[in-house]
């Protein structure tokens, strides 16, 4: 499993199409934190990552697509998934090391924007920001991650197209997000049911570990939609 998680890792970084991603990643947070009127952390005048922490999963929602877009669907196009299947490797293994290999390339992503946080405190003229709720959304923000990998991993075990596995975890990833939180607000469901519709999205869970406070809930909330989103990976490649 780990050699295959190594091989995933570096036949990303095997062409400019990894370092272009993560670039763009980037460069559009960088911009729209310092640069973009609307959002421009000089301009907003305080000492928060607040900002970026409420863009990064929309730019997540094309990024982490891209990366794993060909996780299965070139093994199908280019026959490899048969030889794939000949190596002396269960299919739970296989799974794993595609969705390992695939969120340490995202993790990887992450990690350069310590220096946005480095920034804003070095900028701040006193206090500084908010240690613990940035620590907190950091955690948020892996986590955020590792399920969008597992959706994207996931997708791509249907097809043997990597743009319409792009596609379609793209819109899942944006589904899960967001839709519960839509859904949440319909009229109909304002009596009483809003909240609990709400607490299925990731949104909810997100924006309660950013506040600093990492409750087990929204831990075992990620960690069984991963689990679940592994195990459909899992069965359809049995079926296979």
């Amino acid at each position: 499993m780990w050699s295959l998680c190594k091989k995933e890792f570096r036949q990303f970084f095997s062409s400019l199409t990894g370092y272009i991603a993560i670039a763009v990643f980037l460069l559009l947070n960088g911009l729209f934190l310092f640069v973009f009127p609307d959002s421009n952390l000089l301009d907003f005048g305080y000492a928060s990552l607040e900002k970026f922490f409420e863009m990064a999963p929309w730019i997540m929602l094309l990024l982490v697509p891209a990366i794993t877009m060909r996780s299965f669907s070139d093994e199908y196009k280019g026959g490899t998934f048969e030889l794939l299947q000949t190596r002396p490797l269960h299919p739970r293994a296989i799974v794993l090391g595609k969705y390992l290999g695939a969120l340490m390339v995202v993790w990887i992503a992450l990690i350069p924007t310590l220096v946005y946080a480095i920034s804003v405190q070095m900028l701040s003229s006193e206090g500084g920001i908010d240690i613990g709720a940035t620590i907190g959304s950091y955690i948020g923000l892996f986590f955020l991650a590792a399920v969008f990998v597992s959706i994207g991993v996931c997708c791509s075990s249907f097809t043997s197209n990597s743009v319409v596995a792009f596609i379609i975890s793209s819109f899942a990833c944006f589904l899960l997000y967001s839709g519960f939180n839509a859904i949440s607000r319909i009229p109909a469901f304002q009596a009483g049911a809003d909240y609990y519709i709400e607490m299925l999205g990731i949104d909810f869970h997100y924006r309660s570990i950013s506040r600093g406070v990492v409750d087990s809930i929204d831990v075992i909330y990620f960690l069984s939609v991963i689990a679940f989103l592994l195990h459909i990976t899992y069965k359809n490649l049995f079926k296979r």
